[in-house]
């Protein structure tokens, strides 16, 4: 061998060595990299983990069943409140007693008092945390509001805080929370009993935004009130949040204390007026034809009976009266107190039966209401009252009154209401009916959610909003079954679901912190309850459920836990999963058929052999006494739900299959089905009626030729 040669043939061969070699190394360290991985661990990410970590640990107070345990407690307020409306003045002047009963193991230094009308007052904070810009043009009544000449003089002017005895009582004001520092602390078992007076001014609520306020007519200087937050109210407290004494910033509502009202109301003396609790005077107050008619409404069951007439008050509304008159109440066992009052007052009522026991519906109302509120107003109170005692517990108080307040705002049995008759005629379209029946159901319908099964609503607005909407859709479907459902449907969250990540919350989210209130705190958890209902738990178990966590809930305070732990205590359901996806997160659901696989049979020997059908679509090449069909399913979406599917046969018949959403707990993000049926398949749909709110239905469909087919469908449904 030549020297060259045998040189190229050295390195040749340290070449190859040396290739081994990094071959071995690289094999090595894949190995080790391999293994070092394997060793890595996670965190538990299925979709299924229970819930152990975001709920409170269950204790004597509240139990893991979700029912209140035995230590559970809760403090009682009761308040003695003389108010006088000055109509000229458009001002409320009142005094108040609060008797505060701390009831709770604890030992409390100072209490908090709400001030909700300084929201208004010159110097809040609330108009100064919201952004804004100048658009390029705005309706004069919205450039008014936001640009007013003179700025309203609002908030409550406390001219004295004392104690029992008159003495002057310390206290702090904190924008819309007044803490009272108490010269010993309230032991528990312990009352506490104290003065406020104050006075302020109304807002009108159609010009200046508001939850109450006043609505002024021009053509005889006369005003509509709907008032409440009127008086200083106490701060809830309990053993999850202490005091709930968060700034009211004007979105998030309420959380307040059940108590006893004696409230006695000076107004005008031809005022019409209707409040929270029973009048004690009304032979003081109402005219010999006008009890006479109360007393023939509080035995006709059929339809409302005029108690003041609209002839009546158009004439009572051209003149006004120079003396007072006042109405005393009586409300036992409510959390808030408000009323409205008019000259200008239409009044109807009913009787309604619940469970052999009579309820009042009522409605008062202006002639610039009517025919609408005539014609619908207190039957819609009605039909609330009947429904939702019969999914929740029958209605406790005696009577619900719906006001023709141009709003929607809820009180204990008293809420203000939107609509007016909106064609040329005077009539009322049929949009606008709707709309009016809607907002009545929906403000008659919080009696129970939150003024009865009392939520903290500063805090978690859902269970408040969420719940009410849900079984407002069954009063309206009972109301009329052809009613229009705006809120709680499936199809109608999509659009919501689906859209910009950076401005959705979940539902678990404090009311003051998300961009669309209405979709986040009503429209998305209406849709859960009602997937629930008619989709997962099926109506028997879910009905069931949700009227336990009522009753057992009732004049109580309950957390989100407490209703999530009786939902499923109550059922037998494992229901963790859909509250972590639906409520703790903003996921969507997609769920889509990747592909199918067409089986053949054929028996060989003791065995049966699946063979492959290629032929294209879902026919076979010939025909079988059994077809097979290997179906892959995937889930583009992040929420789990149950897989529901549609096999058209090419007899043109159908059959449906519905999947539990546990067949998603070993892969979340595809799983494979055989469906074997005596009949071939023409056509496989995904979730056909629409009742999952998947926000893509384009991978619904197979073949996909048959997209086109739901597409048109779908838009058919919706419309």
């Amino acid at each position: 061998m030549k020297p060259q040669e045998r040189l190229i043939t050295n390195l040749i061969t340290k070449f190859t060595i040396m290739k081994k070699t990094l071959v071995l190394l690289f094999s090595v360290c894949l190995v080790s990299f391999s293994f070092a991985q394997a060793k890595k661990g996670h965190t538990n990410q299925n979709k299924f983990k229970q819930l152990k970590e975001e709920l409170p640990t269950p204790n004597l107070q509240r139990t893991a069943s979700g029912a209140p345990g035995k230590l559970y407690t809760q403090q009682k307020v009761d308040y003695e409140i003389n108010i006088t409306l000055d109509d000229e003045k458009r001002r409320i002047t009142g005094n108040e007693t609060i008797t505060y009963h701390n009831n709770s193991s604890d030992e409390l230094t100072y209490l908090w008092v709400q001030l909700d009308q300084n929201m208004r007052a010159k110097d809040s904070k609330t108009p100064d945390i919201t952004p804004s810009n100048v658009p390029n043009r705005m309706s004069k009544g919205r450039f008014e509001r936001s640009f007013p000449k003179e700025q309203f003089d609002g908030g409550f002017n406390i001219t004295s805080v004392t104690n029992k005895d008159g003495s002057d009582l310390s206290h702090t004001i904190n924008q819309t929370m007044m803490r009272i520092n108490l010269a010993k602390p309230l032991a528990s078992g312990e009352t506490f009993k104290f003065n406020i007076s104050w006075w302020y001014n109304i807002n009108n609520h159609r010009t200046q935004g508001g939850r109450s306020g006043y609505e002024y007519f021009e053509e005889n200087d006369n005003a509509n009130y709907v008032i409440a937050q009127f008086y200083p109210r106490m701060c809830a407290y309990d053993n999850i949040e202490g005091w709930q004494n968060d700034q009211f910033w004007g979105r998030s509502e309420f959380a307040l204390e059940f108590g006893d009202f004696t409230v006695n109301i000076t107004v005008p003396e031809d005022h019409m007026l209707g409040a929270t609790g029973k009048l004690q005077n009304p032979k003081e107050v109402l005219s010999k034809t006008e009890l006479k008619r109360w007393e023939e409404a509080q035995n006709t069951f059929d339809k409302p009976v005029v108690i003041r007439t609209q002839k009546e008050a158009e004439k009572i509304e051209k003149s006004k009266a120079k003396r007072t008159k006042t109405w005393k109440f009586f409300a036992e066992n409510v959390r808030d107190y408000a009323f409205a009052t008019s000259r200008k007052f239409i009044w109807d009522a009913m009787a309604v039966n619940i469970n052999g026991r009579t309820v009042m519906a009522h409605s008062l109302y202006s002639k610039e209401a009517n025919p609408l509120y005539g014609d619908h107003s207190t039957r819609a109170v009605a039909q609330t009252l009947i429904t939702y005692s019969k999914y929740t517990f029958d209605y406790p108080y005696h009577k619900a009154i719906g006001v023709d307040g141009q709003m929607g705002m809820e009180y204990p049995m008293i809420c203000f209401n939107p609509g007016r008759p909106d064609l040329p005629d005077g009539g009322y379209s049929d949009r606008m009916k709707y709309r009016m029946v809607k907002v009545t159901v929906h403000e008659v319908g919080h009696n129970w959610f939150p003024m009865i099964v009392n939520s903290d609503e500063r805090q978690w607005t859902w269970m408040d909003e969420g719940l009410n909407s849900y079984l407002e859709m069954l009063a309206e479907w009972e109301y009329d079954p052809n009613f229009p459902i705006t809120r709680g449907l499936p199809k109608n969250i999509v659009r919501y679901m689906s859209g910009d990540q950076s401005r959705i919350a979940p539902i678990m989210s404090k009311g003051e912190n998300v961009y669309s209130f209405g979709n986040n705190a009503y429209g998305k958890p209406a849709t859960a309850l009602h997937i629930l209902r008619n989709t997962i738990m099926g109506k028997e178990l879910f009905d069931h459920a949700f009227k336990t966590y009522a009753q057992r809930w009732m004049f109580k305070r309950p957390s989100p836990a407490d209703f999530f732990r009786t939902m499923e205590d109550a059922s037998g359901v494992d229901l963790d999963w859909f509250w972590r996806g639906w409520f703790y997160t903003t996921d969507v659901v997609d769920i889509g058929i990747k592909g199918v696989k067409k089986f053949s049979t054929k028996e060989n020997g003791n065995a049966v052999d699946f063979i492959e059908d290629t032929t294209e679509g879902l026919g076979f090449g010939e025909k079988q006494e059994m077809y097979h069909y290997e179906i892959t399913y995937n889930k583009p979406g992040g929420l789990v739900m149950p897989i529901i599917v549609e096999f058209t046969y090419k007899d043109g018949t159908k059959e449906r299959k519905q999947y539990p959403a546990e067949i998603w707990r070993y892969n979340d993000d595809e799983v494979t089905k055989v469906f074997s049926s005596s009949k071939q398949i023409e056509s496989i749909q995904l979730d056909p009626d629409l009742e999952t709110a998947d926000v893509d239905t384009s991978n619904n469909s197979f073949p996909k030729e048959n997209a086109n087919k739901f597409d048109k469908f779908k838009k058919k449904i919706k419309g």
